[in-house]
């Protein structure tokens, strides 16, 4: 989303409600990495469990209110729903490639380097052929440098931890890809059909990889059970709603800069409840990689600013 696709709507200052609503979507993503790592389940088996619950509460409400929407995704809509269906399979190995690397690294090394979605979303639309400007690249060069050095940093620790920064990087470039796809389907659906068609084609994808792959989707403790309800009801449908929400009355720059909380919230969490401490080598990697993230969505805005400006600038002189 632009950062002028709701100027309109907007204050100059958010009310308290929507101030509210940002300070739950953060403690809500904030708590996904720990209750991962704190779940006794397979990832692949807690990636399949969040989507199933959110498609489970989605699909009434989608049914009753958005009903004649979903017809025309047999009709007119036709080419939406392919989207949406890609986008449902990208998901899928966002969560499969992330979840896991949750299990193999440290909570603050895999949340930071999931968070370089915005670096791959750039590099997606340099693909398209649309020019990312010094900014944008400046923040590519260190979110790159920050993931580098905090993965040479956990080949001092093990392996394992090296394969966990590589799927969280991957899960990065997949959330990007689900990102872009999502972005086409949505120009003519609304969220609530979009996201109940995606996450139910992700749940899908991630049963059948569960089913191939032996991979057991119960019985789990009573614990693990409640920590994938949390993470269904918290990240997966109170995080992203709220933030959904404030979209109306904030930037999508404001948004994406409070996503990195996100980064040394859950290494907090996972310090004081879990007694994971990030190994102290990879911290300035990680560091680095919110520099660079941050820097990444500012030039973006910046130069979303620019040409809004250039194109007012026109039409006046037209």
């Amino acid at each position: 989303m632009s950062e002028v696709d709701h100027q309109g709507s907007r204050g100059a200052h958010p009310g308290a409600g929507t101030v509210s609503a940002l300070a739950v979507a953060v403690v809500a993503i904030t708590t996904s990495s720990p209750l991962i790592a704190f779940a006794a389940a397979p990832g692949l088996a807690i990636a399949f469990w969040r989507n199933a619950l959110a498609v489970g509460v989605l699909t009434p409400v989608a049914v009753v209110r958005r009903r004649a929407e979903f017809r025309a995704l047999a009709g007119p809509y036709r080419r939406q729903l392919l989207f949406c269906v890609l986008a449902g399979v990208a998901l899928a190995a966002h969560f499969a490639t992330w979840v896991p690397s949750v299990k193999l690294t440290s909570v603050a090394a895999a949340t930071a380097l999931v968070c370089t979605q915005p670096v791959w979303q750039g590099l997606i639309a340099l693909a398209q052929g649309r020019r990312l400007p010094w900014l944008t690249w400046a923040g590519i060069g260190v979110a790159v440098a920050g993931a580098a050095a905090a993965t040479g940093a956990d080949l001092g620790v093990s392996t394992e931890a090296v394969l966990g920064d590589l799927l969280a990087i991957a899960g990065g470039v997949f959330a990007a890809g689900y990102t872009a796809l999502g972005e086409r389907a949505r120009s003519t659906l609304s969220t609530t059909t979009y996201t109940t068609v995606c996450y139910g084609v992700c749940a899908l994808v991630l049963l059948a990889v569960c089913l191939l792959g032996g991979v057991p989707l119960g019985g789990y403790p009573a614990a693990t059970w409640l920590a994938i309800l949390g993470l269904a009801a918290g990240a997966q449908l109170l995080g992203h709603s709220m933030f959904n929400f404030a979209l109306r009355r904030v930037s999508a720059t404001t948004v994406s800069i409070l996503i990195l909380l996100e980064v040394p919230g859950a290494a907090l969490i996972a310090w004081a409840w879990l007694g994971q401490a990030p190994p102290a080598a990879t911290l300035p990697g990680v560091l680095l990689v919110v520099v660079g993230v941050a820097v990444v969505v500012l030039g973006g805005a910046r130069a979303g600013r620019r040409t809004v400006a250039l194109s007012t600038s026109t039409d006046a002189e037209v």
